[in-house]
């Protein structure tokens, strides 16, 4: 890419607010790296890398990205058999944190679907938690090894303490003997030696080897010769801790050096990682969107903000450029915007091929484009010097030299600075030559002589900066379709020219310019309005759109789901009804095998048996029910005689009597009668054939009509008692009593315990009590069921 063309769009100000986003050293690299690529599949993958950035950040804020450095160094020295400096080590450290970290994070949820480029950059981090777990344990800080890093190191550092206590112990004694001699009675250190502080008129008078003196040389630093043994003793054992710490150091920088390929891989992505992620930080920040990109040399950027102004205040422009038309000819006032839209579609289409999202409105359009030139010019000043133009002319004859079919080509103010006549005529002749050559262009002038080529010429379109002649001010808006109108006399009348000098000026100029200007002014005006009128329009659309798109969305998500419980309703039905006919045929064999071998069987396997033979039946019931309840319609009233389907026990019965105040009618049910409320009740369809009852139904109501409501079990084993008893209660509960009396006897007690026992975790009990005097006492015991 032409570098002069990335200095004069200032592509380097976008490298360094991108940058400001990155956390690590690897991506800053990376992005001062950067470049517009002409490749449009790589362009592609950058953008896809930025659209997971914006996913990312705005789902999860940030993935668990702690480091800054670049450990790349570190672990070439560490290969080469360096010792690596603790500092260096703790580094070694966070990176490995920060991968199992990330492998953790990514791991939680659904994140692959969402971020695909981004899960598989992280799965593909190796863990090392050994060296991890053994780093954190031995440095401490990089200025302190762990006393635990090694035996050795203990068992030193412990010896260094012990001599350390004796010094002290000893000198402290000598601080009340030779207290006279001393500057401060006080135990100080000269080079890692212990010494006392002593006058330098006592010097004799305490024996030992002086260290150091102070600056005024009234006090020595005398070491007592009865403490210079302990001290070098000490001095002996910081040798050996050194020499210990540099041989734990040296062992962890081989275990670094050895796992380096891993360590340098983790290195790497993990600033590419936080690469991705500041694209995404830098987009949202500039409320940019992703671009399409094409290689037809078609641009559309809707509501295109120029990255560098504030986006508060910078004017939105819609630039359309290479379907029906190649070349755009911008006129229009000074400081009206002219410049900014050249920078606006150059720098923007400099970012799309770098793969960064663009401050554009969705839908957006940017072509890949092997060369892009710019020629423009800060200067604004009405003047110009010669140099000036031969400073432009030089870059349009070096721009001329390289243009191709896909080239883009922005010119500020072609053929400015010299006579106007021929200024224009050699402006149309380059422009002419660039679009033959195949290129784009966008060109801005002052020239009228272009505005009326550019409206003759096929292939060219007009466009101009729109000016508000009330307020003297531009509106920086682009219209593309009708050229610039210059304005002078209106703005001249606004800042209070006198009028007559102004129609004076207006005589002096041809009727058919007048009538040129006039047109373009009624073309703005007209202009103006459609524009406003098609963004209402589209605003109608876009939004009717996304609510058909959402309404179509939510339909089928709803048939989707209606669709999947349906199925798995039907699986689950045909499983049920599978697995019950199984374990049913199953508990069947079971009985039956029991029945033949009853005389060496216990109660308690042919209640096992039966229990779950009735468990079954229990979960057929209960998972056909709500269907077998469907197939009956719901009652309003009901009538004494009419048959009925109770819901609450899945029976029919027969009504006894209307409604009562609480809404209760009496249905019996068998031998059985029952009060229900009438929100239970279902209608019946009487048939003239009756079908014949069986199966579960018809074996509930016949333990309904012969079901006593007490049962007696005196006499029996413990045993034979609860499996009688537990039978009982089932049929109690299927024929709907609502208490009954257990009948065990007072003798030992052993019965009744077993069966309170048993009673208390029936699963049809919900209370119990001893009988009172009437009712048997104490060899009572009465249920109230569930």
């Amino acid at each position: 890419m032409n570098e002069k063309t990335l200095k004069i769009l200032e592509y380097n100000k976008i490298i360094d607010m991108l940058e400001q986003r990155a956390f690590t050293e690897i991506a800053k690299k990376m992005i001062k790296e950067l470049k517009p690529s002409t490749n449009i599949h790589e362009i592609r993958e950058r953008l896809e890398e930025t659209k997971e950035g914006f996913e990312a950040v705005l789902r999860w804020g940030n993935l668990p990205i702690n480091i800054s450095y670049d450990l790349t160094d570190t672990l070439k020295r560490a290969k080469m058999g360096f010792t690596l400096q603790p500092i260096e080590l703790l580094r070694v450290n966070s990176l490995l944190k920060c991968t199992r970290q990330l492998k953790e994070f990514m791991n939680d949820g659904n994140k692959q679907e969402i971020c695909p480029i981004i899960y598989e950059v992280v799965d593909s981090l190796v863990v090392i938690k050994g060296l991890e777990n053994e780093i954190e344990t031995k440095i401490l800080s990089e200025n302190e090894i762990s006393d635990r890093a090694s035996e050795k190191l203990f068992s030193i550092r412990r010896s260094i303490r012990d001599k350390n206590a004796k010094v002290k112990e000893k000198l402290q004694s000598m601080l009340q003997t030779y207290s006279k001699y001393l500057q401060d009675p006080i135990i100080t250190l000269r080079g890692d030696r212990y010494v006392l502080p002593v006058k330098a008129e006592f010097k004799g008078s305490v024996p030992g080897l002086v260290h150091d003196q102070s600056a005024s040389g009234s006090t020595l630093f005398i070491e007592p010769m009865a403490v210079v043994e302990l001290n070098n003793e000490i001095k002996e054992l910081l040798l050996k801790e050194k020499q210990e710490i540099e041989r734990i150091l040296y062992e962890l920088s081989q275990k670094v050096a050895m796992n380096s390929d891993y360590l340098e891989h983790n290195n790497f992505n993990i600033g590419y990682l936080d690469f991705i992620l500041s694209k995404g930080r830098f987009g949202l920040d500039l409320d940019a969107t992703i671009p399409e990109i094409n290689t037809n040399g078609y641009i559309n950027l809707k509501r295109a903000r120029h990255p560098l102004i504030d986006k508060e205040k910078v004017v939105p422009i819609d630039i359309r450029l290479g379907e029906a038309y190649k070349a755009l000819v911008i006129t229009g006032p000074n400081t009206g915007g002219k410049t900014v839209t050249l920078k606006t579609t150059g720098l923007l289409t400099l970012m799309a091929m770098t793969g960064l999202a663009i401050p554009v409105a969705s839908g957006s359009q940017v072509s890949v484009f092997k060369k892009v030139f710019a020629d423009i010019g800060d200067e604004q000043s009405i003047e110009q010097s010669l140099s000036t133009f031969s400073s432009h002319m030089t870059n349009i004859v070096n721009i001329l030299k390289e243009v191709d079919d896909s080239s883009l080509v922005l010119v500020d103010e072609l053929g400015a600075g010299t006579d106007p006549t021929e200024g224009a005529a050699l402006a149309m002749s380059i422009l002419e030559y660039v679009y033959e050559k195949g290129s784009k262009i966008v060109a801005t002038t002052h020239y009228s002589e272009l505005k009326v080529f550019a409206m003759e010429k096929e292939g060219f379109e007009n466009a101009s900066v729109e000016f508000d002649v009330e307020t003297l001010r531009p509106t920086y808006r682009l219209l593309i379709g009708i050229p610039g109108k210059s304005n002078a006399f209106e703005i001249s009348k606004r800042l209070g020219l006198d009028n007559s000098i102004i129609e004076n000026a207006k005589k002096k100029i041809s009727k058919d310019a007048a009538r040129f200007e006039d047109v373009i002014q009624a073309l703005q005006n007209k202009t103006i309005l459609l524009e406003k009128e098609i963004e209402e329009v589209e605003a109608i659309k876009r939004e009717s759109l996304e609510i058909k798109k959402e309404l179509s969305d939510k339909k089928f998500k709803l048939d989707n789901q209606r669709e999947k419980l349906i199925r798995k309703a039907q699986e689950e039905a045909r499983r049920i009804l599978q697995q019950a006919k199984f374990e049913a045929d199953a508990i069947v064999k079971e009985l039956t095998e029991l029945k033949k071998n009853s005389e060496i069987i216990s109660l308690k396997q042919a209640e096992e048996a039966r229990r779950k033979l009735k468990e079954k039946i229990d979960e057929v019931n209960k998972n056909v029910q709500e269907d077998q309840v469907d197939e009956f319609e719901q009652l309003e009233d009901v009538n004494v005689g009419e048959e009925v389907f109770v819901t609450t026990v899945s029976q029919k019965g027969v009504v006894l009597s209307k409604p009562d105040s609480k809404g209760e009618v009496q249905v019996q049910i068998g031998i059985i009668k029952m009060n229900v409320p009438l929100n239970k009740l279902k209608k019946v369809e009487v048939n003239k054939k009756e079908v014949k009852k069986s199966g579960v139904t018809n074996i509930i109501k016949q333990k309904a009509q012969n079901i006593s409501s007490e049962i007696d079990l005196r006499g029996q084993t413990v045993d034979e008692a609860l499996y009688n008893l537990d039978k009982y209660l089932d049929d109690a509960y299927i024929a709907g009593l609502n208490s009954v009396r257990i009948i065990h006897g007072k003798g030992t007690g052993a019965l009744r315990e077993g069966i309170r026992q048993a009673l208390k975790k029936h699963h049809h009990v919900k209370s119990m009590r001893m009988g009172d005097i009437n009712e048997g006492g104490s060899g009572v015991t009465v249920v109230e069921l569930k």
